[in-house]
């Protein structure tokens, strides 16, 4: 029989949001955090570059919040830009405390910083160049340390529990069926606060630097469930993914440009500078487009980054996970040049919430990079996101300590029916539509769009939706199903968003309207409106 369990606070994802939340939390608070694979298993882990704050004393909070609005490209809030910048240091004050060792300067009396695109000041701190590794592993360990933190592996979350969904009057969540990937069960968690924390959507496109779990599940079960979203248009494509059959997904970080590598066209010569006078450290559209651009003027598969110049030294102390990952490929970076080519990156778009990550939906906080908080706008600014994570994720916790005592016990709940479903033998199905999807995702709804391209992918997400529904109501669920659903889900959202927007603005870019509007206006979908769009 499936297992059914309550608790306090249920967070649905591991990374640094859902850890930042549960540890900040009151310890009377029972707390539940369910992750797909293991706890230190999601895209915190691969985060290489760092986390911007303002730290060093030539810096200041005004100027961290101006090159976050400009590279925001007029979309940013800036209340929610200031309060993410003010709370930057406090926020890294506490990672400190908790334990995690960022990378220090030579004479080891102050935490070394670097600069990355946008920034105008180097704010930048980091452990080497495995910075969300180190952030993830030491709040692991701290979760893990804590009685009242039940952390749960192996689990996908199916859909969130409502009052509505129950028949009751008013407008909270309760909870979530949840499979557990052990033994093929759908499990019941009933909560008193629920907050997502699952990630971006990012594995909706071919190519991509996010793990495999990036299939945008938090999002789309709050769309379901009633929730508004923002801004799913603004896709980030990192510029520079390295390019080898044998690395799956592996990030070159931004801070290589940082410290001073050069983007060269296979015959040596640099091309940035014709593009925008900050050359390598423009903001990462731009960057990204440069490189899109130069490979279909070419026709070549990818560009290279080029480091070598530096010494060997220098390269392998502060870039020692990438030098080994690409001496492994047999490309020494100390000596030659990367292969690099752009890849999705973040989902700057996401569930609507407020300053204390608080959703449409009563009880329910989304943190992270499936939030909006009005941070990014148009375009993320380099090493904002961990931030927003450390921020909004302590700002949540705070907000359910303050209001727990007055939140009531949730209401029964009935177990998940798979009485009416089957085991299913068409798993190529599932397999065949997952590439069907990634491929027109990134063919017609990628770096640069036009509208025909976007009509084509509706037309083909509508196919694929109904074809999905299908699927679903007629057999069991299983991983893979649940995140093709998701995925589905939030390319009709993605699409039916850069359709709506008729410029083109930072990550937006179309060919057919290729100015800005004079008034920059966030795309808000809501549920009500879009009922066709999920399954």
């Amino acid at each position: 029989m499936p297992q059914s369990y309550e608790y306090d606070v249920l967070i649905i994802g591991s990374g640094a949001a859902g850890l930042t939340v549960a540890l900040n939390l009151p310890p009377h608070l029972q707390v539940c955090v369910i992750s797909k694979a293991d706890i230190s298993s999601g895209a915190t882990l691969w985060a290489q570059g760092g986390i911007a704050a303002v730290l060093d004393d030539q810096d200041s909070v005004e100027n961290h919040i101006q090159d976050t609005l400009t590279a925001g490209a007029g979309l940013c809030h800036e209340d929610a830009v200031r309060f993410t910048v003010e709370h930057s240091k406090e926020s890294i004050d506490w990672l400190i405390e908790s334990g995690v060792n960022f990378t220090r300067d030579d004479d080891n009396e102050h935490y070394h910083l670097t600069r990355e695109g946008g920034h105008s000041h180097r704010r930048i701190i980091h452990a080497a160049d495995a910075t969300g590794f180190a952030v993830s592993t030491t709040l692991a360990a701290q979760a893990q340390a804590r009685a009242n933190i039940h952390l749960l592996t192996r689990r996908v979350a199916v859909d969130l529990i409502t009052n509505r969904k129950l028949s009751l009057p008013g407008n909270r969540c309760v909870g979530a069926y949840v499979l557990n990937l052990e033994n093929n069960h759908v499990e019941l968690f009933r909560a008193r606060f629920t907050v997502i924390a699952t990630g971006g959507a990012s594995k909706a496109y071919r190519y991509t630097t996010n793990p495999d779990g990036a299939s945008g599940d938090g999002i789309a079960m709050a769309w379901r469930a009633g929730c508004r979203v923002a801004n799913m248009e603004f896709n980030q494509f990192h510029p520079t993914c390295l390019y080898h059959p044998h690395a799956k997904s592996f990030l070159i970080t931004e801070a290589v440009r940082g410290e001073g590598g050069v983007l060269t066209l296979p015959d040596g010569n640099r091309f940035m500078d014709r593009f925008d006078p900050r050359a390598e450290l423009a903001p990462r559209d731009i960057v990204a487009r440069a490189i899109d651009h130069e490979m279909k003027r070419l026709g070549v598969d990818h560009v290279f980054l080029d480091i070598s110049h530096k010494p060997a030294d220098f390269i392998k102390h502060h870039f020692p996970t990438i030098h080994e990952k690409c001496l492994s490929l047999g490309i020494d970076i100390t000596r030659e040049p990367i292969p690099v080519v752009p890849a999705a990156h973040y989902t700057c778009g996401g569930i609507i919430t407020d300053a204390r990550a608080r959703t449409d939906i009563n009880q329910l906080y989304a943190v992270g990079e499936a939030a909006f908080t009005g941070l990014h706008g148009a375009n993320r600014m380099a090493s904002n996101s961990l931030l927003e994570c450390l921020v909004y994720g302590r700002s949540a916790a705070a907000d359910i300590a303050r209001r727990e005592a007055d939140i009531p016990a949730p209401p029964e709940a009935p177990e998940w029916d798979e009485s009416q479903v089957r085991d299913s033998d068409e798993d190529v199905v599932i397999s065949h539509n997952w590439d069907e999807l990634r491929h027109f995702m990134w063919d017609y709804v990628g770096i640069v769009r036009t509208t025909k391209r976007l009509q084509r992918a509706k037309h083909r997400v509508d196919l694929l939706s109904r074809e999905i529904s299908e699927f679903y109501s007629n057999y069991r669920v299983s991983n893979d199903l649940l995140e093709l659903r998701n995925l589905v889900t939030v390319a009709d959202l993605i699409i039916c968003s850069a359709l709506q927007r008729k410029e083109s603005r930072g990550l937006h870019y179309t060919l057919d309207y290729p100015g800005l509007l004079h008034e920059a206006r966030d795309t808000v979908l809501v549920p009500t409106t879009y009922r066709t769009l999920a399954p």
